[in-house]
C-alpha cells in the first residue's frame, strides 16, 4: 500500500466537522480532495465510526445501538462461522474482506470478554453465598453466647 499525502490539522478538523454533520463518505472525500479510501482510513484512525445507510456508499455516525441482551458464545461463534464462510467466496472486495476480518476479531474478543464476565458473575454469586453462610454462623454464635 502506498502512502498518500499527509493530513494537515485543519483537514482533520474539517473531516471531523463533516463526519459530525452527517455527510456521506463520497462527499467528505470530495470536499477534502481525497480518495474515498483515504477519507475512510483517516476516519478509522481518528475513531470516527462509519456505517452503511441505504442509498449511499457510507455515512458517518457517532451513535452505536446496544443490544438488549448479550449474545451467547454460540451466537458469537455462528457469526464467526458466517464470516469464515463468506471469506471463502471468490471475488470479494478489499473493504468486504476488511469487514470480515473485523467481524472475526470482534467475535474472538467477545468470546474472551464474555468468558471473563461469566467467571466474574460466578465469583459474585459464590461471594454472596459465603456472605450468607457467615451471617448464619454469626447468628448461631450470638444465639449460643446469649444462652
Amino acid at each position: 500500500m502506498t502512502k498518500g499525502k499527509p493530513w494537515k490539522v485543519e483537514e482533520e478538523r474539517q473531516l471531523r466537522e463533516l463526519v459530525e454533520s452527517g455527510h456521506n463518505l463520497d462527499s467528505i472525500a470530495k470536499a477534502l480532495g481525497r480518495t474515498v479510501e483515504a477519507a475512510y482510513l483517516k476516519c478509522h484512525r481518528l475513531g470516527l465510526q462509519l456505517e452503511e445507510v441505504e442509498g449511499s456508499v457510507e455515512t458517518t455516525t457517532s451513535s452505536l445501538k446496544l443490544p438488549k441482551e448479550l449474545p451467547s458464545v454460540e451466537e458469537a461463534l455462528k457469526m464467526l462461522a458466517g464470516a469464515m464462510e463468506k471469506a471463502c467466496e471468490p471475488g470479494l472486495g478489499r473493504v468486504e474482506v476488511q469487514r470480515l476480518q473485523a467481524m472475526a476479531t470482534l467475535a474472538r474478543t467477545y468470546e474472551n470478554i464474555l468468558a471473563r464476565y461469566l467467571d466474574y458473575r460466578g465469583h459474585e454469586k459464590r461471594l454472596g453465598e459465603l456472605e450468607e453462610e457467615i451471617a448464619e454462623i454469626q447468628a448461631v454464635r450470638k444465639g449460643n453466647a446469649a444462652n
